[in-house]
């Protein structure tokens, strides 16, 4: 059996999950979240665990029950407490600004790049070079976070662009005569 999904998934108080047949559900105080239910895994919820077993002796099950079990581990944590990414501007003049549900990006381009926030997703910026992401699905944060960075990504000799916070950019070295 895989070993992630050996230690079960502790439900916290106030999150509630259903169990159906096609999908799980995961509903708390940060919303609600579904997942397709695999029918190579059996899910068992005991006394407020839950428990991932492959259905079968087979190589997939055996690897679906492990990522199964970290995909609802993902949405009780999302629900019960959220996922947060930040992002950082470095370069003369870049500056971010969040207007509601929008973000307005400011990064060396003759225009403005406006970006809407998906619901479920809030974003913030504490500083103008400052981008702070947050949601209860932890897929969709990484992905909005990894279409803001694709804006304008780092470049290799200043380093100048947008970059995770906790991301660290080798600096290559100019051409010499």
């Amino acid at each position: 059996m895989s070993r992630v999904a050996k230690s079960p998934v502790v439900i916290p108080q106030g999150v509630e999950v259903t169990l159906q047949a096609e999908k799980i559900s995961v509903k708390g105080t940060g919303g609600t979240l579904s997942q397709a239910q695999n029918a190579l895994v059996t899910v068992v919820n005991d006394n407020g665990k839950l428990t991932f077993v492959p259905a079968n002796e087979s190589r997939e099950a055996n690897a679906m029950s492990g990522t199964m079990r970290q995909l609802v581990n993902n949405m009780v944590v999302g629900v019960s407490k959220g996922f947060e990414k930040k992002l950082t501007l470095i370069g003369v003049g870049y500056k971010a600004a969040a207007q509601g549900a929008k973000l307005n990006l400011a990064v060396g381009y003759s225009h403005p790049v406006n970006i809407d926030m998906p619901a479920g997703i809030t974003v913030a910026t504490p500083a103008p070079t400052e981008i702070v992401i947050k949601g209860a699905d932890r897929q969709r944060v990484g992905q909005i976070a990894a279409e803001i960075r694709a804006v304008r990504p780092p470049e290799p000799y200043k380093g100048k662009g947008i970059r995770y916070a906790d991301e660290k950019i080798t600096i290559k070295e100019t051409k010499k005569k």
